[in-house]
């Protein structure tokens, strides 16, 4: 297995920092405008008087909704962050199930994927584990 060249290397890596900070400042977002602001203020409510049940039922949707997409970003985040790490530890763009390359054209899609599309098939039609 040849390693991936410095000048592609340098490449992936300006492509995950940006993405990177595209998911830092998406989850900065989501923390400042949804999950720091009470279901009150959410709500342009700042009065006395409680929420219409149908209210809160919304205001809860929208709040479980955007934990979800928070925790998506995160573990993206995650995936990026090791991907960087594999990039100074020289194991970039190997596929960790099968050891092979994975093509320049899905680490240009998915610059922090660890599989390649083959091992990544594979895992997704095996039953997951609870």
């Amino acid at each position: 297995m040849k390693p991936m060249d410095k000048k592609n290397l340098d490449k992936f890596k300006k492509l995950l920092q940006a993405t990177r900070a595209k998911i830092a400042g998406n989850l900065q977002h989501l923390e400042k405008d949804t999950l720091n602001t009470s279901q009150r203020e959410a709500a342009g409510d700042l009065s006395g008087y409680s929420l219409h049940m149908a209210d809160q039922a919304t205001d809860n949707f929208d709040r479980e909704f955007t934990l979800g997409l928070a925790s998506t970003e995160q573990k993206v985040l995650n995936m990026v962050d090791v991907a960087l790490r594999k990039i100074d530890d020289k194991g970039y763009g190997i596929c960790e199930t099968c050891k092979k390359a994975i093509p320049q054209k899905r680490l240009t899609a998915m610059p922090y994927t660890a599989l390649c599309i083959k091992c990544q098939e594979l895992e997704e039609k095996e039953p997951r584990q609870v």
